[in-house]
């Protein structure tokens, strides 16, 4: 059994450690790095997306013009120059995670040059009025940046290119969702099962800061206000609550499912399409976009958090004012079909904004005076139902809602979504990674491999250097 540790030791051996300070001192910078380039992704879409709602104003048809052009020029663009930004982004750090990825090949997935193409990919799909969120993305981002630490690192620093990649992926979650307890939690959850004794509270750390970053640059409030939980008991919201878990379980595990088959590539026209003619295949999905967002008054265009906040502003009026499921309808298939382009882009955000979208149907339905509450357990439930990670969508969701009042109930809808969603589909994003790295694999030990990461697919740039796109 080792004895008490000796302070006087323990602190000559950190004072004198002056390399392993400098090796810390690092890696924090780096963080604030990761934390200021989630900033200036989330400014930059903000502006991309406000940039469209003006052009919006000059005529009803301009969508239908300017949205499957730019979606067109911003596909063209990622497959010539920057095939590995495309899609969401925690599919590429989990494959940079794996073991099994050669370390020459972790370029391919995340790096500085990809981070900084992933930003403006990102702006350009908002720019075209497409359903994609900043919040995927900003994994790819952040763990871009901080893998970049390495290169400043000694030798004997203890710190692994996994931990940095670790602790730049959650830190991107930490930042763009201003909840630092939901990055620790994304890390644990999602990215790693494991950190090592040695570094972990470094690498713990370095997440805190990137997440301090955005609260002091965006203010230390919850992004969806305060949900007012007063009055509300288990019973009265047991029975409607139960039914918005179920539905978000399905609605999420359906959408997780067509999101895969996009990605793998089925064997149908639009499928083959997309493998023979990318960029046009694009301009159709955005054509039809466009047409979703005229019908809606461009409610389902960018994120969705301004028509979430809407909802839950307005919980008290939802029997009365909701229009029901047409919002939740068309915001699932504009997210689907901007996934679909190969767009650089999330849907942690779409996903909030539709799981608020079936907590109102559902407050509607049944005439629930508890509106808010059911938004956002619905919000919880869809995000956890797609992710599949219940404890992750319940930190997110709890932070961004101010709701700890909400904590049980929220977990109880989290969890019972996932197991829902787990009985429809497979995990979107484990499943995605690994068939990245199957495509990485010599032909002849990973068989054919899916359609949208060979060099027949919608993802292929040239032989030989492929990138998939979701």
């Amino acid at each position: 059994m080792r004895g008490e540790p000796d302070f006087l030791k323990s602190l000559r051996d950190e004072m004198g450690a002056g390399r392993q300070w400098l090796d810390r001192v690092v890696v924090l910078v780096y963080a604030v790095l990761a934390g200021l380039a989630v900033v200036a992704l989330t400014l930059i879409a903000d502006a991309a997306l406000a940039l469209y709602q003006g052009l919006r104003s000059h005529g009803w048809w301009v969508p239908l013009v300017w949205t499957p052009a730019v979606t067109a020029l911003v596909v063209w663009c990622m497959r010539r120059w920057a095939p590995g930004a495309a899609g969401s982004g925690v599919p590429q750090v989990l494959t940079a995670l794996a073991p099994e990825t050669p370390l020459a090949q972790r370029s391919r997935f995340v790096s500085l040059r990809l981070s900084l193409a992933k930003v403006l990919g990102v702006s350009g799909g908002l720019l075209a009025g497409l359903s994609v969120g900043r919040q995927g993305p900003s994994v790819q981002v952040a763990a871009g940046v901080m893998l970049h630490a390495r290169h400043w690192l000694s030798p004997r620093s203890g710190i692994s290119d996994r931990e940095l990649l670790v602790a730049g992926g959650a830190a991107g979650i930490a930042a763009a969702f201003n909840t630092p307890l939901g990055g620790i939690v994304f890390a644990i959850e999602e990215l790693s099962r494991r950190l090592t004794e040695r570094s972990s509270g470094l690498m713990l750390a370095a997440i805190v800061i990137a997440g301090l970053v955005a609260v002091s640059v965006f203010g230390n409030l919850s992004v969806f206000g305060r949900v007012r939980t007063d009055g509300v008991s288990w019973w009265g919201l047991l029975g409607p609550g139960l039914l918005v878990a179920l539905a978000c379980g399905l609605l999420g595990g359906l959408m997780s499912r067509v999101l895969l088959a996009s990605f793998m590539g089925v064997p149908d026209r639009f499928c083959a399409l997309r493998r023979k003619r990318p960029v046009l295949f694009a301009a159709l999905c955005g054509l039809a976009i466009a047409v979703v967002a005229l019908v809606t008054d461009g409610a389902v265009v960018g994120v969705g958090h301004e028509h979430t906040k809407q909802l839950l502003e307005n919980a008290a009026q939802l029997p009365t004012e909701h229009q029901p499921f047409l919002f939740t309808g068309l915001k699932f298939i504009a997210s689907w079909l901007s996934a679909w382009t190969g767009v650089p882009g999330g849907v942690f955000g779409p996903s909030l904004s539709i799981g608020a979208g079936v907590g109102a149907d559902v407050a509607w339905l049944v005439n629930s005076p508890h509106g808010a509450a059911l938004i956002a357990l619905g919000m919880c439930a869809f995000l956890a139902a797609v992710t599949q990670t219940p404890i992750t969508a319940m930190i997110i969701v709890m932070e961004m809602t101010d709701g700890h009042s909400m904590v049980l109930s929220l977990m109880a809808s989290a969890l019972l979504a996932s197991l829902v969603s787990r009985m429809v589909s497979r995990p979107l994003y484990s499943t995605m990674s690994a068939l990245m790295m199957r495509a990485l694999r010599p032909a002849d030990e990973a068989g054919p491999a899916p359609a949208s990461v060979t060099g027949q697919g919608a993802g292929a740039h040239r032989p030989g250097d492929q990138q998939p796109q979701q």
